[in-house]
């Protein structure tokens, strides 16, 4: 009877949720102008950011880290499968004896807040800044100096991935089922992904994918090939079907 108690209050407070804004639907943006010819550029995937938990019943992020080793381990394969595919060369970042692991990994986070702006302020047409009003504007930088770091130095472009995986729990899953029944949407799980390709000779953010309802389960193999076939659509110089395997 308690848990039942609990359940109703949360349809309840769900219920009042019901009119916040809807996820961002997949958006892609390039700068424009920009072009990336097969065979010309040396990129460098930057190492992804990826993070996987349980979404609870009241929708709170609890970290597994169980499946976000799985998760590294099966985006790590599938991301070298796809590097073929990509039209250029490209590379997995290795610090070497540079000791700027932990810089990479600080650029890394920066991107991760980067992309989340140029979804809240360009993509959504209804919160683009003035700046941003222009359809043909997509004028973004994660700073010149990533492009000065010594293990970058002979490469053209980074690639940087960010992943992150809320798999809804059993109480939030029969959450959502009642909050159906009563007429209330409700969302079990969060699974976002993006990809940005940043220039290494001025620091802009020259191609982004980036989508807030990704599918493909990272915990498994088949699921991250599906994940890192989402994330490289579009992908620059070469088409979505080559990125994909098609032959």
């Amino acid at each position: 009877m308690g848990q039942f108690r609990i359940v109703r209050g949360a349809v309840a407070f769900a219920a009042l949720l019901v009119c916040a804004p809807l996820a961002a639907q997949e958006k892609t943006g390039i700068k424009p102008g920009f072009a990336l010819r097969p065979g010309t550029a040396r990129i460098v995937l930057m190492r992804p950011t990826i993070l996987v938990g349980a979404q609870s019943i009241g929708g709170v992020n609890e970290p597994n880290a169980d499946w976000t080793r799985q998760a590294r381990e099966n985006i790590a394969l599938a991301l070298r499968q796809a590097q073929a595919n990509v039209g250029n060369a490209m590379v997995e970042y290795d610090e070497g004896a540079s000791g700027e692991g932990p810089l990479a990994t600080e650029y890394a986070q920066l991107f991760g807040a980067l992309a989340d702006s140029v979804i809240e302020y360009q993509f959504f047409a209804g919160n683009r800044l003035p700046t941003k009003k222009r359809n043909d504007s997509f004028e973004w930088s994660i700073g010149a100096d990533l492009g000065k770091l010594r293990s970058l130095a002979a490469a053209d472009y980074a690639l940087f991935i960010t992943t992150r995986d809320d798999y809804g729990s059993a109480g939030r899953k029969v959450l959502q089922m009642v909050a159906a029944m009563g007429g209330v949407g409700l969302k079990s799980g969060d699974h976002t992904g993006y990809a940005g390709l940043v220039d290494l000779r001025t620091g802009e953010l020259v191609w982004l994918n980036a989508d807030r309802q990704m599918g493909g389960d990272v915990r498994t193999a088949e699921g991250a090939s599906k994940r890192v076939s989402q994330l490289l659509e579009g992908f620059p110089g070469k088409s979505s079907a080559a990125v994909n395997g098609a032959p």
